[in-house]
């Protein structure tokens, strides 16, 4: 195995540096425990070590290009409600993938008419929800989802959708996976990714993304080091086309960390293209 050196990446988590922890004030006001509320800056920096300093700058957009030239990411998905999304979609629309973000599916048609907004304004190829994060939450198979999914498949989109148990200290159950199965039997056209290792039930994805053909896994927020066993497996055999890369920068891994292990995942030569581009490129409509 050689390994993913000097192969092209498309990243479909990653965004730019943010001064200050205002961004996850969403999480602290649902959380109960002291530490969550009032030490921890990042939410789950219980889980992380190293995470990386936001470095103070008047252009994150040539910050982030500037880290993505380094580590050969040719093209990264980005959420077009961050600060800096219109002007690197504008001025850099073949590096920069727009994602929309469901920020709250309690609110359902306001959810809908948002993705469509987006769609039309900056063209996203994707959009994606944390279920746990939601509040009050909202699970992968409440009623209230359905009409985003719906809305997903009649504009085509693929939906990344964090499953398994969440590193905030929220409750779980919104986020397990066996929610996804009835999703994808109702929406058999759907395009589901999730995010966020499925874990403790990644045996269940796997059983799970060999029952349903529109299913997919992406890596996002788990360093190499710490995939998975049995979705390396999985993309080693069956797989191949179904697992695609996702990073968490600058969130909570930095891109040296993340490509100083991926060379020591175990992936066939022949799965490595389609991991790190190919299976993005595929679902998020960039091919031909």
């Amino acid at each position: 195995m050689s390994g993913p050196v000097g192969l092209p990446v498309i990243d479909t988590m990653i965004g730019f540096p943010h001064d200050g922890s205002a961004q996850y004030d969403f999480i602290r006001r649902q959380t109960k425990d002291r530490e969550s509320r009032e030490s921890f800056e990042f939410p789950v920096e219980y889980m992380f070590k190293d995470v990386p300093d936001a470095p103070r700058t008047d252009d994150p957009v040539s910050l982030l290009l500037r880290q993505m030239d380094r580590f050969g990411i040719e093209k990264a998905m980005i959420g077009v409600t961050e600060e800096a999304a219109a002007s690197a979609l504008a001025n850099f629309p073949d590096r920069f993938i727009a994602s929309g973000a469901v920020a709250d599916p309690n609110d359902v048609m306001g959810s809908v008419n948002a993705i469509r907004r987006d769609y039309e304004r900056y063209g996203i190829r994707a959009t994606s929800v944390f279920p746990a994060g939601t509040f009050p939450q909202v699970a992968i198979d409440d009623p209230k989802m359905y009409p985003i999914y719906a809305t997903c498949v009649e504009l085509g989109i693929p939906i990344f959708v964090c499953a398994g148990v969440p590193g905030p200290r929220v409750p779980f159950a919104p986020q397990e996976v066996s929610r996804i199965d009835v999703v994808m039997f109702d929406f058999p056209d759907l395009v589901f990714v999730t995010r966020h290792g499925c874990e403790p039930w990644e045996d269940l994805a796997v059983k799970l993304m060999l029952k349903w053909p529109n299913l997919y896994y992406s890596t996002s927020a788990f360093a190499p080091k710490y995939y998975p066993e049995a979705i390396i497996d999985y993309a080693n055999s069956r797989g191949a086309d179904k697992v695609l890369y996702g990073g968490y920068f600058p969130m909570g891994l930095s891109l040296e960390r993340i490509f100083g292990e991926l060379p020591n995942v175990a992936l066939k030569d022949e799965v490595w293209p389609k991991f790190l581009y190919g299976n993005a490129a595929r679902i998020l409509g960039l091919e031909g």
